[in-house]
């Protein structure tokens, strides 16, 4: 499945370290799995190491101290910045919502306290294990981690655990960093079945916001508050900057974690890719004229009051909550309405059901007929496709096992196959949940 990443790794001495902690995102099945007991004495881990800050890899870590976890969270800087918000703003949905109560906004806050920081390139010494971040390039702060271990007692004494790999050249970010050499890889599969379209993800974006501005209709973009949202504002200010979009038609921003996250990212100006380097030098890289910041909820709602074109950019990415679903139960029905995908839909969500073509979904109970147009681009995508995950994996020499995971069983199945027959690779897992592979 693509989500609830976690990894215990146990040295040859025995020590062990936690790498990932997600939530389960998707239907209600996966998401029971939260709730589940973990098949791991957490009181027992010497470290945790975070590859981003994404739900699905950090949204269970709160949960460490509820079970006897004494020892520090490493990440990055920015990491640090954007888990923080994440968090809290899970926290705060799961009060507001019908489901258990997960972990609370002080438990999520005593979490935080754990966190410590470490750059891309330097190494932490843990135990006999050495790590050392380097950047996966799907959003910012986002590492891959080369783990040593210098007490293992087999012929794998060094494991890379991939993390999420960018769709480089990302809109922001810097191309992912490129692994010399390990023993064992741990990689994602998200899209290990396919290559992403060649189109410019920019084009489609203009062609949607175009068709809105001749008809009245609204936009909608259901997008995650990381990275998505951003590369979003970032786009739209430069084709409003070339005159392509009209300046007067309004860009709502309706997600308040994606306002506190892109406040993160000005932050940050050298992760950054050269192309936004440049754009820094002569002003800001996400505002724009007609850009809208939504705030409460009620502003929200104010949103169907006003006519004429507008561009509404909400989370949930994969529509499973967030003010999307709100707008999406008001704007579906109108046949003037455009609903843009901009980024991989899980099984059993209400984003999937709508991209494979269902023309009546269930919003919040409520029947919704679907006469929107419903446009899709996987250009857009922040993981690397099946090419750029063979690329990651054929620069890493002396390679001799790989782990496939995060992805769905026919593109994990697709890239074993690959791996085998361009790299000669038969020592390939593909794990389910809890299971334990010694080596």
């Amino acid at each position: 499945m693509v989500t609830g990443s976690s990894y215990v790794l146990t040295s040859g001495s025995g020590q062990s370290v936690l790498i990932d902690f997600g939530m389960f995102q998707g239907s209600p099945e996966l998401e029971k799995l939260n709730y589940e007991p973990v098949d791991c004495d957490l009181s027992k881990l010497s470290a945790v190491f975070l590859t981003h800050a994404h739900l699905d890899h950090c949204g269970r870590l709160p949960l460490l101290l509820s079970h006897g976890f004494k020892g520090n969270i490493w990440m990055t800087p920015p990491t640090r910045d954007l888990v923080e918000i994440t968090l809290y703003d899970s926290a705060k949905i799961a009060k507001e919502g019908n489901h258990p109560i997960l972990y609370t906004h002080e438990l999520a806050v005593q979490t935080v306290l754990k966190f410590e920081t470490v750059e891309y390139g330097a190494e932490k010494q843990v135990g006999s294990f050495t790590v050392t971040f380097r950047d996966a390039g799907h959003i910012l702060g986002a590492s891959s981690l080369e783990i040593v271990d210098r007490d293992a007692d087999s012929e794998i004494k060094k494991i890379v655990f991939s993390g999420d790999l960018g769709n480089s050249p990302e809109i922001l970010e810097k191309p992912t960093e490129l692994i010399d050499k390990a023993d064992a890889v741990v990689v994602e599969s998200t899209y290990g079945d396919r290559l992403h379209p060649r189109g410019n993800p920019v084009d489609t974006v203009l062609s949607e916001i175009n068709a809105v501005e001749a008809s009245g209709g609204a936009l909608l973009v259901p997008t995650f508050s990381l990275d998505r949202t951003q590369e979003l504002l970032h786009m739209i200010m430069h084709l409003k900057k070339e005159g392509k979009v009209r300046n007067e038609t309004p860009v709502y921003m309706d997600s308040p974690m994606a306002e506190k996250a892109t406040r993160v990212y000005v932050n940050y100006p050298k992760n950054f890719n050269s192309h936004v380097q440049d754009d820094l030098k002569v002003g800001d890289i996400f505002d724009f004229p007609g850009l809208v910041v939504v705030g409460r909820g009620g502003e929200s709602e104010a949103i169907h009051k006003v006519s004429g074109p507008k561009v509404i950019i909400a989370g949930s990415g994969m529509m499973t909550g967030g003010r999307i679903r709100n707008h999406a139960t008001y704007y579906l029905p109108m046949e003037s309405t455009h609903l843009l995908i901009v980024g991989y839909q899980a099984e059993a969500t209400l984003g999937r059901q709508i991209l494979e073509g269902e023309k009546s979904v269930f919003i919040d109970g409520k029947s919704i007929n679907i006469k929107a147009n419903i446009a899709n681009t996987q250009a857009m995508s922040s993981h690397a496709d099946q090419n750029q995950l063979m690329v990651w994996l054929k620069h890493i020499k002396n390679l001799k096992k790989v782990f496939i995971t995060h992805g769905e069983d026919e593109p994990r199945k697709a890239l074993s196959q690959k791996i085998t027959q361009e790299l000669g690779i038969k020592d390939i897992v593909l794990p389910i949940g809890n299971q334990e592979v010694r080596f």
